[in-house]
């Protein structure tokens, strides 16, 4: 079992669940929009596959390229270790490198270009000369660009063409943009809190550095609190094609979850900030749930 759960580690879960459910919902959100005579579900899984080799290739170079950082943040990192050889994850990434062009080129210029443009900039993240994560702004730009942007307009018109011809990119898609463009920010900014020591040994520059963990826990939350209670009560106040009940009702739990993660996290604790940086990427997978459930069950008058 062991080979199996560090290449777990080593392709970081919540990311995956992160890509997943995002096509996921972006996919249900397209059929919402269509005649639903046929669910493309071939279309779906390859889609699917090609995305999570991008996320292994960008989350695994990210590791080969931090092994002596993630020594100290992350020691059980399979890579940081010593459980994988350099050679391995090598294999692991061309691998799912290959795996993912090769479907994206098969499947169309929307699916191409959200692999591309991802893949572009998670290479630019981690490797040098750019090596952008030294830069706590073109860090966050990366992270940010990808999660809340590239993925959701082009993934939408890659199924949205897809299904019903269409390259017009209704509000709701927009608005779910809006959403990870803050959710994004907010996971780029916590996900440093805990890496203080490791980033501060090897200079790389981070807004938590400059501003201090507190300032970043309370702004980051200052903004998510804000877009939940703004989505709660969107639906009230705004034409969406929405199920306004099951939306709302599922974003007053994620504000229950925030305020409560709030109030039992210690920005100065690495476990429990780590603890909560991943709570954060539990309202992110709300987040993708709420919008594409919402949406489906709207549009079959559920």
């Amino acid at each position: 079992m062991k080979p199996i759960i560090s290449f777990i580690r080593f392709s970081r879960p919540h990311t995956i669940a992160g890509t997943t459910l995002s096509i996921l919902s972006l996919y249900l959100i397209a059929l919402s929009f269509s005649d639903q005579q046929s669910y493309y579900i071939p279309q779906l899984i390859f889609t699917l596959i090609s995305c999570l080799g991008a996320n292994i290739y960008i989350v695994g170079l990210n590791q080969i390229t931090d092994i002596e950082i993630d020594r100290i943040n992350k020691p059980w990192l399979p890579l940081a270790s010593g459980y994988f050889s350099k050679q391995t994850a090598y294999g692991i990434i061309s691998f799912a490198l290959a795996i993912s062009f090769v479907i994206a080129f098969y499947f169309g210029n929307y699916l191409l270009l959200t692999v591309f443009l991802s893949l572009l900039l998670g290479t630019a993240y981690s490797l040098p000369p750019l090596r952008l994560k030294r830069y706590y702004f073109w860090a966050a730009f990366c992270i940010i660009a990808v999660r809340g942007m590239i993925v959701n307009i082009f993934l939408f018109l890659h199924f949205h063409f897809m299904m019903s011809g269409s390259q017009i990119i209704p509000v709701i898609v927009w608005l779910l943009t809006a959403t990870i463009f803050i959710y994004s920010i907010a996971i780029a900014w916590f996900k440093d809190i805990p890496d203080m020591e490791g980033d501060k040994y090897y200079k790389i520059s981070t807004l938590t550095l400059r501003m201090g963990a507190s300032n970043v826990f309370y702004t980051g939350n200052f903004l998510l609190g804000a877009t939940i209670l703004a989505l709660i009560a969107a639906p009230f106040f705004v034409q969406l094609p929405l199920h306004r009940t099951l939306f709302s009702g599922i974003h007053i739990l994620m504000l229950v979850i925030l305020v409560t993660g709030i109030f039992i996290t210690k920005p100065g604790n690495k476990k429990t900030i780590r603890r909560f940086y991943l709570m954060v990427w539990l309202l992110f997978f709300l987040e993708y749930i709420a919008f594409g459930v919402a949406c489906f069950f709207y549009s079959f008058n559920v």
